[in-house]
């Protein structure tokens, strides 16, 4: 795995203060899900990783919908520093 490629946007103080927050939780999320991603895709049959990833996708898609009730701005801010396609609406 290339560990470059993850985000490393938050800086360490942030990470320590505000382990809580709405926002470092879909950043560490964020991370996870792209680490199970490059896992799957050297690893095409590990289907206890897919089940965790979309565990995963689900958890924070519930936190994005959240943030985007409570906070539009912030909501737009976050969509474009992790680099996350919009929920589509039902």
């Amino acid at each position: 795995m290339v560990k470059s490629s993850f985000i490393s946007i938050l800086s360490q103080k942030d990470k320590k203060e505000n382990k809580g927050s709405v926002e470092f939780q879909i950043f560490s999320f964020t991370n996870k899900i792209r680490k199970l991603t490059s896992h799957l895709e050297l690893h095409r049959k590990d289907y206890l990783s897919q089940r965790g990833l979309r565990k995963i996708l689900g958890k924070r898609q519930r936190l994005l919908s959240y943030l985007e009730k409570k906070n539009g701005v912030r909501y737009k801010k976050l969509i474009s520093q992790f680099n996350i396609r919009e929920s589509k609406t039902r």
